[in-house]
């Protein structure tokens, strides 16, 4: 925790140092928390929130009017959330930043996002897909029309994807327009639209004049609605390219959601090219990083997600090292990404297809689950079988994987009672019926050979 004395150092300064030092220590947010007794300040540093410094409460009011001045806020209205941005050059950084203010009980939160455009401008090879993933990404970026999604949760780098492929396909033959909101990042080469629905100016509004505007490519920032989703499907069948954002956890989930905002069936068909779904891991120290034995759960999940067995696995040395936070140093993306063949474009228009019929030609493809993904940077030593656990439901996309021979065997034993779950059909059909089921005895798990749809590129299945 750092102490500053604010009879000596005046508040413009507090704020220009903490603003500084959290940016020099990676981080991506800074939160000015207010409490009781004073003004908690933590900033998020690989995803995780940590204690900065507390600014006594007599001092509160004057550092968060400092920030509103800097982020062009109205300083005499503390009842409303407001959204502001600043930009410049602070404590010899050049910085870009988002700001944003709530009034709570205990005074007016502020939180500040530090954009860091650092991996963006680095290109695609920086954002680290595997290779077969790399290379489906760029057969769908290279198709002249179609709808690309990018998907997953608040902070899982997003935005920094759609970047990199805008970066990518920013040359001077093509026209680039964008609807964003807010503006995350300004390229040149770009024509940007920032969104103000105060006026009017919303998603779909801007999105009719824009194909008006002889477009190549069209990024939408975000599709919140079905009239964005719908103009945004027609935009794509059209002969333009798409780009846009969608808040789900995976490839099924985001197709089940376009659905549910009412986008026809024949032209979400047509129009979608791909899906990339994306969570943030944090990434191994490599300075103190050590080699661990595998337990059993953690075999059975290299086993069934994998076809590997695997004995030793990289994890983080408790306490870390000087170089990092406990073990870890900066993140990287957990990628699945989904290509749509013909397969898939003909369950979209059969209506009478259930979800498990779509799923399982979702996962029957050649699309590496998120899960596969993540174990792979396990085996590579990029993070941590811990992180994959944390960020990603094993159980539940073991069950998506082999959903079919769970239910056909109904195993179930010890080791396995976290990786398999009995079917809730069976479950359901248990409870409705009155006659009592014979007694079978169920093997274990290890009398059984469970194999993988697929194995993960670049490895040897076991013969």
């Amino acid at each position: 925790m750092v102490a500053y004395d604010f009879t000596k150092v005046p508040v413009i300064k507090v704020v220009d140092d903490i603003i500084v030092q959290a940016a020099k220590s990676g981080a991506s947010d800074i939160h000015f928390d207010p409490r009781e007794s004073d003004l908690l300040v933590r900033i998020r540093v690989d995803g995780d929130l940590r204690d900065y410094t507390r600014i006594p409460k007599v001092y509160e009011r004057n550092l968060i009017t400092r920030i509103k001045l800097l982020s062009n806020m109205n300083i005499t209205e503390n009842r409303l959330p407001q959204d502001g941005a600043i930009k410049g050059v602070i404590g010899g950084l050049a910085l870009d930043m988002r700001v944003s203010t709530l009034p709570t009980n205990e005074g007016e939160k502020c939180v500040i996002r530090i954009l860091d455009y650092t991996r963006s401008l680095s290109g695609l090879e920086a954002l680290g897909f595997n290779k077969a993933n790399f290379e489906k990404l760029q057969r769908m970026i290279s198709v002249p029309n179609g709808i690309i999604l990018i998907t997953g949760a608040t902070g899982s780098g997003k935005s920094t994807t759609v970047y990199s492929i805008l970066q990518k396909l920013n040359r001077p033959e093509t026209n680039i327009i964008t609807v964003e909101d807010p503006i995350e990042m300004n390229l040149e080469g770009l024509n940007q639209v920032q969104v103000n629905s105060e006026i009017g100016l919303d998603f779909a509004t801007v999105l009719r004049s824009i194909l008006r505007q002889d477009p190549n490519i069209i990024l939408i920032g975000e599709i919140r609605d079905s009239e964005t989703a719908k103009i945004a499907v027609r935009a794509s069948i059209t002969g333009h390219l798409v780009l846009s954002t969608i808040h789900t956890n995976n490839s099924l989930s985001t197709i089940e959601r376009l659905l549910d905002m009412n986008v026809e069936r024949y032209l979400l068909s047509t129009a979608l090219t791909g899906i990339i779904s994306q969570r943030l891991a944090k990434m191994l120290c490599p300075h103190c990083r050590q080699k661990v034995k595998t337990d059993a759960y953690q075999k059975k999940v290299f086993k069934l997600a994998m076809n590997q067995d695997v004995d030793e696995i990289y994890a983080a040395k408790e306490g870390g090292c000087e170089q990092c936070n406990n073990g870890y140093r900066g993140r990287i993306a957990i990628q699945e990404v989904l290509v749509i063949n013909d397969t898939i474009r003909d369950a979209l228009n059969n209506e009478k297809l259930e979800r498990e019929d779509i799923r399982r030609m979702v996962y029957n493809s050649d699309v590496i689950t998120m899960l596969q993904d993540a174990l792979g940077k396990v085996l590579e030593g990029t993070t941590s079988f811990d992180e994959v656990y944390r960020i990603i439901d094993i159980d539940d996309d073991l069950d998506e994987m082999f959903e079919e021979e769970i239910d056909r065997k109904n195993l179930h034993d010890e080791t396995t009672d976290a990786i398999v779950k009995t079917s809730k059909k069976k479950e359901k059909q248990k409870k409705t019926t009155d006659v009592e089921p014979p007694q079978i005895t169920i093997p274990s798990l290890d009398s059984f050979v469970v194999s993988s749809p697929r194995p993960y590129p670049g490895t040897v299945p076991e013969k």
